[in-house]
């Protein structure tokens, strides 16, 4: 059904967010280590090209998690069977999340590496 305002189209939004957070415990992993990436970029006082990078990359596990998780739910609604098709598409989309976290995890890496480093007095020209 059509949300029939805008503001019904938030306050469904945002349940999703809550649903998310509240059951799927990848999702708050996700969350935890976001939290220690902002922890650290305030620490570092990462300038807004290393922020922009970090927040890209935090966005792109996000939502490879929402759309894991939706296509799982997706999945469990249709069939309550054991499928070999079921389980691949499971594992599809737990793969764009593995995916989207090692990139988020070599970005970070990159934003990461140059404040780090100058802590341990090892900077890298």
């Amino acid at each position: 059904m059509k949300n029939k305002k805008l503001s019904d189209s938030f306050k469904n939004a945002f349940n999703g967010l809550k649903e998310a957070i509240a059951r799927e415990r990848n999702m708050r992993v996700h969350l935890a280590a976001i939290l220690l990436c902002v922890i650290l970029g305030i620490i570092f006082s990462l300038d807004v090209v290393r922020w922009s990078i970090l927040f890209i990359a935090i966005g792109l596990v996000i939502i490879a998690e929402l759309f894991n998780t939706a296509v799982e739910n997706l999945v469990d609604m249709i069939t309550d069977e054991y499928s070999q098709k079921a389980r691949a598409v499971k594992d599809i989309a737990a793969g764009a999340v593995l995916a989207a976290a090692v990139v988020a995890v070599i970005l970070g890496i990159l934003v990461f590496i140059h404040p780090l480093l100058s802590l341990f007095g090892l900077m890298m020209k």
